[in-house]
């Protein structure tokens, strides 16, 4: 049992690394660096902008971790997480994703080695929490690099998500 505590703190460690450590900044550092109008610019009727993005992000968390392994009373809508339009401000988006950190920590942190294994039905599949964990932090990812390269081409500068970082 003590191997699988050991286990256990280490992947709710690196989950809460890459999720709520990095990515999840990163995504609010780009709403920072961005104006109301670039929050929302779509090049194309294709593509999501900034502000979409961050809604599906939320949306995401919301059912995948806060419904599913914390038992929120939670209902997504999905479809209008990409056409939303100027629907929250640059403040309200940073304000969902600072509350969502906040929840997110709680739950995960909270689930036992052997919750990590029980399996429970998410969207149309029957997932562990785990895979789930696994699932939402590339998925985040995912987002947070399409953000970045967002911010990038519309702001003409850097993110300096690294900063002065050297390596070790």
């Amino acid at each position: 049992m003590e191997k699988d505590t050991a286990i256990r703190d280490r992947f709710i460690a690196t989950i809460e690394r890459f999720l709520l450590e990095e990515n999840l900044p990163r995504v609010i550092k780009c709403l920072e660096l961005l104006s109301e109008e670039q929050i929302w610019f779509k090049p194309n009727t294709a593509s999501n902008s900034v502000g979409n993005l961050v809604l599906h992000l939320a949306g995401n968390l919301n059912q995948w971790v806060l419904k599913a392994i914390g038992g929120k009373n939670y209902k997504r809508k999905r479809d209008e997480e990409f056409t939303a339009d100027k629907t929250k401000s640059k403040e309200e988006l940073i304000e969902i994703l600072v509350s969502i950190k906040n929840e997110l920590s709680t739950v995960i942190n909270s689930v036992s080695a052997e919750e990590l294994l029980r399996v429970r039905p998410v969207q149309i599949y029957e997932e562990d929490a785990i895979t789930i964990l696994i699932h939402v932090t590339e998925h985040f990812s995912y987002h947070t690099g399409q953000i970045a390269y967002i911010t990038k081409w519309l702001t003409c500068r850097p993110t300096d998500f690294y900063g002065d970082l050297e390596e070790k």
